[in-house]
């Protein structure tokens, strides 16, 4: 077969998926603080990068006079990273150590949010637009909350960039329209 490049072309529908068309929307639970619903908000606007989540299917290895087959086990989800700009007013910073302080407090080791999971999780979706503007595909991340925020880089010769910081997520598991019932 010869190559061609209009037969790679035609395959690209929309000319390919752009990874740099997207946003995070994660309402804050209240117990994330006074400002949860506003940082909320902003946090969809300074989330500067993260990727669709992944899943796992493990291995299951079974034995047979000698020979080894592999049958499929359970799916599991990776943990799930966001990079956010921070500003002055640290308001996203500031709520998200809120929920993580409502889940386990700094210095008594008590939960603040109540007994139940349901208490101090949330969902999550990561949108991907196409190039005209309109949503190509949202992932739905269930019963996520923050397992760790990163630290606050600071130093004397970072002139002309503005903050970041990590958080990443733990959630139970993750939904599409066209993958997952």
């Amino acid at each position: 077969m010869a190559f061609n490049i209009n037969d790679i072309r035609s395959q690209l529908t929309g000319g390919g998926a752009r990874s740099n068309l997207f946003q995070v929307e994660i309402p804050l639970p209240a117990i994330a603080g006074p400002d949860a619903a506003a940082a909320s908000q902003k946090l969809t606007f300074t989330c500067r990068a993260t990727q669709m989540p992944g899943a796992t299917i493990s291995q299951v290895p079974v034995s047979y006079f000698g020979r080894e087959i592999k049958l499929a086990g359970n799916r599991t989800f990776e943990d799930w990273t966001v990079t956010v700009f921070n500003d002055e007013d640290f308001l996203v910073f500031d709520a998200i150590n809120g929920w993580m302080n409502s889940i386990n407090t700094h210095e008594g080791n008590l939960r603040v949010a109540g007994p139940s999971p349901i208490s101090y999780q949330a969902t999550a979706d990561v949108v991907h637009f196409g190039k005209q503007g309109d949503e190509i595909k949202r992932i739905k991340m269930v019963n996520l909350w923050p397992i760790n925020v990163a630290p606050l880089d600071l130093a004397w010769d970072a002139a002309d960039q503005i903050e970041e910081f990590t958080v990443t997520w733990a959630f139970d598991y993750w939904t599409s329209d066209g993958i997952t019932s």
